[in-house]
């Protein structure tokens, strides 16, 4: 029986997808409003989150719900270390380290790779396909916003081994429906989706923190300014 595992993942998460397009962070990067302080941060997080899904991924390829989507031409990690490199230096492995909300996301892939591999099916899904589906959207305005020429700091977004991005969303929606499923393994994936979503969400909202307090202290310089000159 086919459970239609993409159309019900797309279907079962769409009030977590709209929230988390309404945290501070990404409204803002919608917008064109990048913190380069924040947008490293949110590279380096994503280097520890994606770090994580792709050993799991790879040490339970061969299990049969992961086997059907394991395409490591969506592997991320390789194009974030050339990302944090530029941003960070070649010493950037020695600057970064996981936030507390990454670090909660990173212990939860972990643990599913080592108990429950099935439902990596929903970190791959939520991640890869909103990657794929939006990324050269949220490459232009990063590199607008922070002035980024070439690929320079924006390679997270090149899937350089994938051809047509339309065609290989697709192939990997098939690919979703393709995993051995029964309703309860329908149901428990979908409720990790939501988690993951909630788990990029808390991770969005840290990096609003770090952007309030850059907004406040531009403030407050302006407002130290302005009184030195009147």
């Amino acid at each position: 029986m086919n459970h239609n595992l993409a159309t019900q993942l797309k279907q079962g998460t769409t009030k977590s997808h709209s929230m988390a397009e309404n945290v501070m962070f990404v409204k803002s990067f919608l917008s064109g409003v990048i913190s380069p302080v924040s947008y490293r941060k949110l590279i380096a997080n994503l280097y520890f989150v994606y770090s994580a899904i792709e050993e799991e991924m790879y040490s339970n390829r061969y299990h049969e719900c992961i086997a059907p989507i394991y395409f490591i031409e969506l592997n991320r990690k390789e194009s974030l270390e050339k990302d944090l490199c530029f941003f960070y230096g070649s010493n950037w492995q020695k600057q970064i380290k996981p936030s507390i909300a990454t670090q909660i996301y990173v212990d939860r892939i972990h643990a599913l790779g080592e108990h429950q591999p099935e439902l990596l099916v929903a970190h791959a899904y939520t991640r890869y396909l909103g990657d794929l589906s939006g990324g050269q959207v949220l490459k232009n305005i990063a590199k607008k916003a922070l002035r980024l020429e070439g690929n320079q700091g924006s390679e997270f977004y090149e899937f350089e081994q994938i051809e047509d991005e339309t065609i290989f969303k697709h192939d990997y929606r098939k690919a979703l429906d393709s995993i051995p499923m029964n309703n309860s393994l329908l149901h428990d994936i979908i409720a990790e989706a939501n988690l993951a979503f909630s788990l990029n969400m808390k991770m969005f909202q840290e990096l609003d923190s770090s952007l309030i307090k850059i907004m406040t202290g531009l403030l407050s310089t302006t407002l130290s300014h302005f009184r030195s000159r009147n």
